[in-house]
């Protein structure tokens, strides 16, 4: 199935900030200084090259280069990002990566082209933080 993205029309309302190479290293730092209450209303997940932190947009934490990312309100188990959108019908496209993909939700991104699962998101806590940094690190 070929298909293109498209702008959103609206961007949706953020419930993930997403982050790659440095601006992931700067958000990770970031999530360092933020307070504890507010640590721990938010959830990440990370890969060698991209993390992802999820909750509601007021807490989500800010760095320059960082996207947001929600879930589709036609496929739940979707997210994709704010101001971009597939110009296929976002349920028929849920479906088809639901039987490609064992895991769920998953975040479709648009640049670089990749689908993350987000089913093993954890809460941001000093411990979670330090084993993203000791995976980056290859300790």
């Amino acid at each position: 199935m070929g298909w293109t993205w498209r702008p959103r029309l609206a961007p949706a309302e953020p419930q993930a900030a997403v982050a790659w190479g440095d601006t992931a290293r700067r958000l990770h730092a970031r999530l360092l200084l933020i307070p504890i209450e507010q640590a721990g209303r938010l959830q990440a997940t990370a890969n060698r090259d991209v993390i992802v932190v999820s909750g509601v947009a007021s807490d989500l934490p800010w760095v320059d280069g960082v996207e947001y990312a929600a879930a589709d309100q036609r496929a739940p188990e979707l997210w994709l990002p704010t101001s971009w959108e597939p110009e296929v019908p976002t349920d028929l496209l849920g479906q088809a990566l639901s039987a490609r993909f064992t895991r769920s939700p998953l975040l479709l991104w648009r640049e670089p082209s990749v689908v993350i699962p987000l089913d093993r998101q954890l809460p941001v806590t000093p411990q979670h933080l330090q084993k993203i940094h000791a995976y980056w690190a290859g300790i």
